[in-house]
């Protein structure tokens, strides 16, 4: 069965001028409702053309990289018993050029701290497995070239 995601983006010009390539790439990203204000990354296009405050392409990437990962860990965890009370990931995305000389998302790394509380805790040896099911089953992962790695710390 298939699923179905959408997501609207939205720009507009108003009165900017445009082909002298000095408009704002701030811009509106819908989904379920909800609005994030988007924008090229400053690293990109300079500053006042991107909004530094505003969520890239590439940062929100990397977040549905971590948040996959996140919650197949989530649903793991609670299939194996183990209580998780937290969850904190600070996920780093590197760009790179190709062979072709084009900036991709070469790698992300994931720093996941995961804190439990109950009387059955991971071992270390556990947390690691945990972490190996939750990529497995990551969707995002399972469709992107990205080389993901994790370093798994232990709260």
């Amino acid at each position: 069965m298939a699923h179905q995601y959408t997501a609207e983006v939205l720009w507009e010009r108003g009165s900017q001028k445009f082909l002298d390539n000095r408009y704002s790439r701030k811009h509106l990203l819908k989904f379920d409702g909800v609005e994030v204000v988007g924008s090229s990354s400053a690293l990109v296009v300079p500053v006042p053309f991107s909004e530094p405050q505003a969520l890239d392409p590439e940062e929100a990437f990397v977040a549905s990289i971590s948040s996959c990962h996140m919650l197949w860990f989530l649903s793991i965890a609670a299939k194996h018993g183990f209580i998780v009370d937290s969850y904190h990931d600070t996920a780093v995305g590197v760009m790179t050029p190709n062979a072709q000389k084009k900036y991709w998302v070469s790698a992300v790394t994931l720093t996941p701290t995961v804190i439990f509380s109950g009387s059955k805790l991971p071992s270390f040896a556990e947390l690691e497995q945990l972490h190996h099911e939750a990529h497995e089953e990551c969707f995002i992962a399972n469709s992107v070239k990205t080389e993901i790695t994790l370093k798994i710390h232990q709260a």
